[in-house]
């Protein structure tokens, strides 16, 4: 018998573009970033090129090929493994897995892939570390058919940010979605919202 619910959940859960970043400055003022296209994308993901290409000296005479600057980037996600065997618990209950709640940010560029079980390089700095989100439901095509997860981190230093992951606690334990992308440049006093949808229908 066809199991219906792993193509529907996780063709959702991969759906094109379900997190979003968004960069203001001390006074509020959105600042924008870099939106890599598919190409860009792929490149990354073959580890051709680096998500810190776009801080360059040369990026510019190139980065209409790879991309635009946007008031907001908006990137795809990756279920890890490790993502599937808790969202199983979650589903019927098996062995009490926490809910993924919690968003981080790091500064690693190798590509996500499923076998990670957490970030490259996990930030604990800058205003930055790991921290619980604000979770709701919200509707996309039915009603509150997705969960989402929203976080505000108050930058307090320099990074190059380049990868973010959902995380089911406060430290170590397990990695819902890991994503790598071009480097989003804070410095302090900036405010970086992240907001993070899976879809499950």
């Amino acid at each position: 018998m066809e199991n219906i619910l792993t193509p529907s959940f996780f063709s959702n859960a991969r759906m094109r573009y379900n997190v979003e970043y968004e960069l203001r400055d001390k006074d509020g003022n959105i600042k924008p970033l870099f939106q890599e296209n598919r190409l860009y994308t792929w490149l990354m993901k073959q580890n051709i090129v680096s998500p810190l290409a776009v801080n360059s000296p040369y990026f510019k005479y190139f980065s209409w090929i790879l991309g635009k600057h946007s008031s907001k980037k908006n990137v795809s996600n990756l279920i890890t493994d490790a993502g599937r065997a808790i969202i199983s618990g979650l589903i019927n209950g098996s062995g009490s897995p926490a809910a993924f709640t919690f968003i981080a940010v790091g500064t690693n560029t190798t590509a996500a892939a499923v076998g990670d079980t957490g970030l490259g390089t996990e930030l604990a700095t800058s205003g930055l570390s790991r921290a619980a989100g604000t979770v709701s439901r919200v509707t996309t095509t039915k009603t509150n058919d997705t969960a989402q997860v929203t976080i505000t981190f108050s930058v307090t230093g320099t990074q190059a940010v380049t990868e973010a992951g959902l995380f089911n606690a406060s430290s170590s334990v397990t990695i819902l979605c890991h994503q790598v992308f071009s480097a989003i440049n804070v410095v302090n006093t900036d405010s970086l919202q992240v907001t993070w949808k899976i879809q499950n229908t």
